[in-house]
Parts: structure tokens; sequence; C-alpha cells
């Protein structure tokens, strides 16, 4: 399962019939790219691998979420401009709401699937991103006009939860770099006929947000070198480059 905790973090693919190597490049492919799981075991067969597309959904479904977990300690410190905004995605049928930030650099900040869209939230949002450790305190947040995100922000910061500081600017156009940004996210999320389950979407989205990150460059001494970037995800998991 995606939240599984592993008895010993260095033999994450304990008990597993395929070799680290083949199960984290099929998983960084699908979080990378708009393919399917049924795309996946094609390409796996015609390097001679025998898979069934419901296997690859199992170790996406588990892997994912641990890239995500395993990335934080090397990202690189955001800045202190911020833009934040939610997006639409549909499970089994039923819109749901995705927040998403990134700093003015484009530099992902963190990500949440929500079932709604509502003060309560926007304030949950809002905690998520300022405990993360690779982003420092805003000194603005730039949102559309949702209204839920000033008072959100305005209660977080009566209970100290927020830096006073931080001022809302609620203009709509300034979040033009935010609303371009969740293209590859919905892209990828629509060509694959969306999602079966809240479950499923979340770790999937985390496997795919994690893996946009490494994409943009924001993992110390890797950059946006691909091969650097395929090297650093096997490391996570204790494998030679």
């Amino acid at each position: 399962m995606a939240n599984k905790k592993y008895k010993d973090v260095s033999k994450p693919f304990k008990w597993k019939h395929a070799i680290g190597d083949v199960i984290i490049w099929l998983v960084s492919w699908y979080t990378r790219y708009a393919l399917s799981y049924r795309d996946l075991k094609e390409i796996a067969l015609e390097r001679g691998l025998k898979l069934d597309h419901t296997t690859i959904y199992r170790w996406v479904q588990e892997y994912a979420p641990e890239i995500n977990k395993r990335i934080k300690p090397y990202l690189k410190y955001t800045n202190d401009s911020w833009k934040v905004d939610e997006t639409y995605l549909k499970i089994k049928g039923i819109w749901y709401y995705l927040y998403r930030a990134i700093d003015k650099e484009g530099n992902t900040l963190d990500w949440m699937l929500s079932k709604t869209r509502n003060k309560q939230a926007a304030k949950r949002f809002f905690k998520k991103l300022l405990s993360n450790g690779h982003t420092i305190s805003p000194r603005v947040i730039n949102v559309d006009k949702n209204p839920t995100f000033p008072p959100a922000l305005s209660e977080l910061q009566v209970s100290n939860e927020a830096p006073k500081k931080t001022k809302l600017r609620s203009v709509k156009y300034l979040n033009n770099k935010m609303e371009n940004d969740h293209k590859s996210t919905k892209s990828k999320s629509r060509y694959r006929q969306w999602y079966q389950s809240f479950r499923t979407a979340r770790n999937t989205l985390d496997g795919m947000e994690a893996m946009r990150m490494i994409q943009k460059g924001q993992v110390r001494f890797v950059g946006k070198d691909i091969v650097k970037q395929n090297s650093f995800v096997r490391s996570l998991f204790g494998m030679a480059a």
C-alpha cells in the first residue's frame, strides 16, 4: 500500500517479483510522462518484460508517494513570493479540487487534493505549505478571486500559525503563471481518463508532482540534466547510478 511503513528502508523492494530497477523505471516513466498503464505494459514487453498493467498500477500506488517523501530533504529553498490556486480533477465522475502553489520562479511549493473548496480546505493547504522544509516564510501570496483565501490566512495569522507580515494579493492576472503550471498535471490526468478513487488519485498525484519538481531542477546538485535526475531517483532507493 502507498502508506506502507518499510521495516527496512534500505530494502524497499523486498518480496517483490521484479528487481528494483524495473519497478522504479516504470514508476518514473508513469509519473513523468503522459502514459497509461497499458502503454507501459507494451513498452515493457518490447524490452522482454511480460507484465500485467495491474502490476504496474500497484507499483505506482506504492512507490510514487514514496518518491515524494524521499526527495524532500534534497529540495532547494524556494523564494518568498508565492502563487496559490486550485484547479479541478475528476474522480469517478465527480469533480474534486487540487490546490497547488508555486513561487515567483515557477518552482513547486506543494499541492493538496481536497473534496471541498472552502475556508477550512484553504487553511489546511496554507498550513501544509508553511510546514515544508524547503519553503521560507512568504512575503506575499498571490491568489485569484476565490473568497476563501483571505479569511483562511487571516485566521492563521491571528493564531500565530502564519507570519503576520505576509500580504495576500487577490489579483487574477498575477496568477497566469500558476494557471499554466496546472497544465502538466491536468493533461496527464485527462489522458488517463482521470481517476477511480480519492486514494489512488492522491497517491498518483504525489508521484506526478514530485517528479515535476525534479524536472524543474528543484533538487540540489542535480539541476535539469535528465541523466542526473534519473540517477537521483534511483539513489533514493539505494540503487547505484
